[in-house]
């Protein structure tokens, strides 16, 4: 049996393939194929726009695939959400999309939108987001560069952002939030049923959670005496609490603990200072916790 996998392609392409390659699976792209390669012979992968992915999905053209919960909204899609996977395409995060208009412009609130134009890709969202607000404005699909199109060819927009660095290149202020999404693992009913595919999926899905939960951070581990180990465990920071172990010699010890890679610089000279010693750090791909 092989399980039915959609990549996102686009903005989330290279997000999502290092990810699956952190969590120890080696899929390749041909930039002239839209099915990658996969190491794992009971994977099947296509690259399809994240905008479509939950049509497909929910279809059974696919029996699962990565998105944004936002075009899962857009195209309410009845798919099975098997699980949050919170990182976008620059950081481990969630996205928002933003309600904007020019910095000049006297629009304060969605209210004073009324009978004005507002440009997006995610129209139907939009729609419903006016309408819970009793909000009348007529709203236009974009075909893309939508940052672009305020004050000439639209009021305001809908757009998505990660930090608002690109609006406010573009003299645009946030006024609203519309959304807030995340990438989304998803599934067809069916296949979500089937018992081995959903194994599978299971699986998939904890190693992925594993390389997003290991993302930022580094191992240490380090030797130091008993009669110091105290000192050595009020520096260190854990995930829960660090591993300690006997040695071979039983005044010594070793600690094995998890930590921000950008707090090793300030931590290992404390613990070098507390007498710690053989302090070596190392890379992870994956924490399952």
């Amino acid at each position: 049996m092989k399980l039915k996998l959609g990549i996102p392609k686009g903005s989330l392409q290279e997000a999502s393939l290092g990810l699956f390659r952190r969590a120890g699976y080696e899929i390749t792209v041909n930039p002239r194929s839209y099915f990658p390669a996969s190491d794992d012979e009971e994977m099947e992968c296509m690259l399809i726009r994240a905008q479509e992915m939950a049509r497909y999905v929910e279809d059974g053209i696919l029996d699962c695939g990565l998105t944004g919960r936002d075009w899962v909204l857009e195209n309410q899609a009845e798919v099975t959400a098997v699980a949050d996977l919170i990182y976008a395409k620059q950081t481990l995060g969630r996205v928002r999309w933003v309600l904007a208009v020019p910095e000049r412009s006297p629009f304060q609130n969605v209210k004073d939108l009324e009978g004005k134009i507002i440009a997006t890709e995610l129209v139907k969202v939009t729609e419903r987001y006016l309408g819970e607000r009793g909000v009348k404005a007529k709203v236009e699909f974009s075909w893309g560069a939508t940052e672009v199109k305020p004050p000439v060819l639209a009021d305001a927009i809908v757009e998505v952002t990660e930090t608002g660095s690109s609006l406010r290149a573009n003299g645009l202020r946030i006024i609203e939030t519309v959304l807030e999404s995340n990438t989304q693992f998803i599934a067809n009913h069916t296949a979500w049923r089937d018992a081995w595919k959903r194994s599978k999926m299971e699986t998939i899905v904890m190693l992925l959670r594993g390389a997003i939960e290991a993302a930022g951070k580094v191992g240490l581990m380090l030797n130091v005496r008993r009669a110091d180990l105290d000192a050595v465990l009020a520096v260190l920071p854990a995930l829960k609490r660090p591993t300690v172990s006997n040695l071979s010699d039983p005044d010594w010890v070793a600690v094995n603990t998890v930590i921000e890679e950008k707090t090793v610089r300030e931590i290992i000279p404390r613990l070098k200072a507390a007498n710690a010693q053989g302090i070596v750090e190392y890379p992870l791909n994956k924490i399952v916790v």
